[in-house]
């Protein structure tokens, strides 16, 4: 439906386009600032958080069962370049704790009488599979996290671009990302009711593939059904970076992602045409950074690491100069 309204949005101010389009997937934001999945892992922070101004939290990743993640030490700031480098490996206590953590926390909005989304941030659930799941058998644990996070979560966003578990990345290819998504719609379309009718599914891509990657990623994302994509993940590539701890491995985030993360939304947006909304993420450390995203055509941004270096006050900042 985006694509319909885009011809007449695109005809207004930015800034007045921006106002307008907070109905996003089916729901609507209060503000197009979120957070990142990796900060709240297991759903335990949501209230504290939405004090923050958030529109949307997106919790995660969550596996389906417990995992430690990758040995310490696992993450690294690199203050002169204000980034950080981290090797998680998605930790976390699993699929049913985090389902009793959110049930809890959406138990006390309702008996406050916030139920309202206007005055409570969209929860959205980064989903990802364990570490010990070989490829071929990846959907079963993603059907399982659908099966589990669908009749809480208001979206849900397909994690296959971590680079801190080994060949998950893989699963960005044409061939294991139909077989993927294609097993995810169908038990979507088979079971509506067990996934909160229709709950809106992302697909969350890295900064690092190349433009035909991307595009065949694209193409299967859009024939598949899926509701969006959020675009970067954190990046393999070090250049240009100055601190002590650059040649750590794992995913880099920060302000040294700005540039590839928006060259990579271009494409995307370029790609698929207004058929389906993005969000932005990446790089994001002011708010002219995510302003621009915006402007660029995004839906919503999403921030983290700048958060590490710009305080909490980042999300407000963002919110009164967009």
């Amino acid at each position: 439906m985006y694509v319909l309204f885009r011809p007449i949005l695109f005809k207004l101010d930015p800034e007045d386009a921006h106002r307008l389009t907070l109905q996003v997937f089916g729901l609507k934001f209060k503000n197009p600032v979120g957070l990142a999945a990796g900060y709240d892992k297991d759903g335990v922070a949501v209230r504290g958080l939405a004090t923050l101004g958030f529109g949307h939290l997106e919790i995660g990743t969550v596996t389906p069962r417990r995992q430690p993640g990758n040995p310490r030490p696992r993450v690294f700031r690199l203050v002169e370049d204000q980034a950080v480098i981290n090797r998680m490996g998605f930790p976390g206590q699993g699929a049913e704790f985090a389902t009793a953590h959110l049930q809890r926390t959406l138990k006390r909005r309702r008996s406050r009488g916030t139920s309202g989304r206007c005055n409570f941030p969209i929860i959205g659930v980064n989903l990802g599979k364990n570490k010990d799941t070989p490829l071929e058998e990846a959907a079963n644990d993603y059907i399982s996290l659908m099966k589990s996070f669908s009749p809480l979560a208001d979206y849900l966003a397909i994690n296959i671009s971590s680079p801190n578990t080994v060949g998950l990345r893989r699963l960005q290819g044409r061939e294991l990302l139909e077989n993927l998504l294609s097993a995810i719609a169908e038990e979507r379309r088979t079971n509506p009711h067990e996934h909160g009718g229709r709950t809106p599914i992302l697909v969350k891509l890295a900064p690092d593939l190349s433009e035909e990657e991307l595009d065949d990623a694209l193409d299967v994302i859009l024939r598949s059904g899926m509701d969006g994509v959020i675009a970067t993940n954190t990046t393999l590539e070090r250049a240009g970076l100055h601190s002590r701890h650059q040649d750590e491995t794992g995913g880099l985030s920060g302000r040294p992602l700005r540039v590839h993360s928006e060259t990579v939304l271009t494409q995307v947006l370029k790609r698929l045409d207004g058929r389906i909304p993005v969000v932005s993420a990446g790089g994001i450390m002011s708010p002219e950074d995510a302003k621009r995203r915006l402007d660029m055509g995004a839906a919503l941004v999403q921030v983290y690491t700048g958060l590490v270096y710009a305080g909490p006050g980042l999300v407000q900042k963002i919110i009164r100069a967009v």
